[in-house]
């Protein structure tokens, strides 16, 4: 099953990301996280020892050389752009656990799609990930949708966009459920998330009947505050049942 959730900044889909991991590797799954946000804090998030030590995919510059057959940040140069990455995810992932992890790196400079060597190698591993591995993947994405092409879009099971009770998380949430209808991904869903009462779950559910809300999770300070510190998400039994009925959820979808 390949998941990706994604979402406005600030959100914490990093958060709900490390759980849902966690949930479905105490089942005794095998399970293959990707942090495809440039902002990288799902190893911490995660609790792998030094996660500060894990490098980027897209940092990986003797690699990406030998696949691409161009050095990293050259603009122009001539490079494969079908490198080979079958044996990447055993060879460069981190692992803790049964939660193996491969940090992907920024693959955008300036604002736009960077044509070069680095992004070359991390989206076709993306693409290899999502179409040929046979494991549970879950993929922390910035928000949006840039990691995903047509092709690998359809072959993900679900889109999972964290919302907050916020009009700009909100309207954040709408337009990527545009981005991602426009490359052809058809199963998106919603998980309200920092939930305080009932009419935060109201709110939610009046501002995204487009959008099926599978679970919310309860807001709690000591989270927020692990997540904010890069630290590993602490252990709260409330949120803790509701990750694992949103996990039920998914998991038992045909």
């Amino acid at each position: 099953m390949k998941i990706a959730i994604t979402g406005k900044g600030g959100v914490g889909k990093t958060t709900i990301a490390s759980l849902l991991i966690q949930s479905l590797a105490q089942d005794g799954n095998k399970i293959l996280a990707i942090d495809a946000d440039p902002v990288a804090s799902l190893a911490a998030a995660l609790g792998f020892p030094e996660p500060d030590k894990i490098i980027p995919l897209s940092r990986m510059n003797e690699l990406v050389e030998e696949r691409t057959g161009a050095q990293p940040g050259t603009m122009g140069q001539l490079f494969k752009l079908n490198p080979a990455v079958d044996d990447l995810p055993d060879k460069i992932a981190a692992r803790h656990g049964q939660i193996k992890l491969i940090v992907m790196g920024g693959i955008k400079q300036g604002g736009s799609g960077c044509a070069c060597p680095e992004s070359t190698l991390v989206k076709a591993l993306v693409r290899h990930i999502i179409l040929n591995r046979n494991e549970y993947v879950v993929m922390d994405m910035e928000a949006g949708v840039e990691h995903l092409g047509r092709a690998t879009a359809e072959a993900v099971n679900v889109m999972i966009i964290v919302v907050e009770p916020g009009r700009r998380s909100i309207q954040a949430a709408h337009q990527i459920k545009k981005l991602a209808q426009q490359i052809g991904l058809k199963n998106i869903m919603a998980i309200g998330n920092k939930i305080r009462n009932t009419e935060d779950e109201k709110f939610l559910q009046e501002n995204l009947q487009e959008i099926k809300t599978i679970g919310f999770l309860s807001f709690d300070n000591k989270i927020a505050d692990s997540d904010q510190k890069g630290a590993p998400v602490i252990e709260n039994q409330t949120i803790l049942k509701e990750i694992n009925k949103i996990k039920n959820s998914l998991t038992s979808s045909p």
